[in-house]
């Protein structure tokens, strides 16, 4: 059971009937590019999951939950049975940006829904080409199944109060550096970070040929960051809570599991504009 990551070799040596393979690639500034992809080339097996669709509920944008709020337990489910899942099934998940975009987020939600044979394929897509590996082009016929899911709710922080209510926990933001200090901010209405959160870009955890630093140097970072603090007191966040989900599959690879996800994250905390707004490095 791969709980974490997963090497291109060892996602390739397994049985097609022992492994659920999800592509999740995404692309923000073009909706639909991610699907045409898939369609023009997916690993072998693979179902696609729509960041937007599947593993987000936009009808709920206006509640102040942020530009891609957690779909309901009950959707999820739907989801997963569309796939063909089944408990225990080992699922693979893999995007363009190796977990970034959204791999880590359907990483994240079946964790949420307490499954813990999930994994992300170390390197994504870039990986399992530069290997030579196959690649198809035809959507594959899965049985449906039927299943139920239940969420942790321990797991995640949809009351933004929650934030700065002693004792305030670390937040963690994951997006780069200039948005993170304001410097620019191409998707939500206001720049900045939430006053307090500590910037840990996700590209961070990445190492110079695009696959995730070792676990030890993972932890070595974390740790830094964490000073005094234990894990279950860090909450995770980014734009929209999906590259946040990246820092919680770090972590957790690191031995550093029991953070929990801002679910609304940035764009979330700036739905009401009397939420104060940090700049700079401060």
């Amino acid at each position: 059971m791969k709980t974490t990551l997963i090497s291109v070799a060892e996602l390739a040596a397994l049985p097609s009937d022992e492994v659920l393979i999800v592509d999740c690639r995404k692309d923000l500034a073009d909706p639909a590019k991610g699907r045409r992809e898939y369609l023009a080339g997916h690993l072998p097996g693979a179902v696609y999951a729509e960041l937007d669709a599947d593993l987000s509920d936009l009808s709920r944008q206006r509640e102040g939950l942020g530009r891609h709020p957690l779909p309901s337990a009950a959707a999820f489910a739907d989801v997963l049975g569309r796939w063909g899942w089944r408990p225990g099934l080992q699922v693979v998940a893999y995007d363009a940006a190796n977990g970034a975009l959204a791999a880590a987020r359907l990483w994240w939600l079946m964790r949420h829904a307490g499954e813990r044979a999930v994994a992300v394929l170390d390197g994504g897509f870039a990986a399992w080409q530069a290997a030579g590996l196959p690649l198809e082009t035809a959507e594959p016929r899965r049985a449906a199944t039927t299943v139920a899911v239940q969420f942790d709710p321990a797991m995640v922080v949809l009351d933004h109060g929650t934030l700065h209510a002693a004792p305030a926990p670390l937040l963690l933001d994951a997006r780069a550096a200039p948005r993170y200090r304001g410097d620019t901010e191409p998707l939500d209405p206001v720049a900045g970070h939430v006053p307090g959160a500590l910037n840990r870009p996700f590209a961070d955890n990445l190492a110079a040929d695009g696959r995730f630093k070792s676990a030890a140097e993972l932890r070595h970072e974390f740790l830094a960051l964490l000073g005094p603090r234990v894990p279950s007191e860090v909450v995770n966040m980014c734009g929209s809570g999906v590259t946040a989900c990246h820092n919680l599959l770090a972590m957790e690879h690191a031995g550093l599991a029991g953070s929990r996800l801002y679910a609304p994250s940035w764009s979330g905390w700036v739905s009401d504009r009397s939420r104060p707004a940090a700049s700079g490095d401060e």
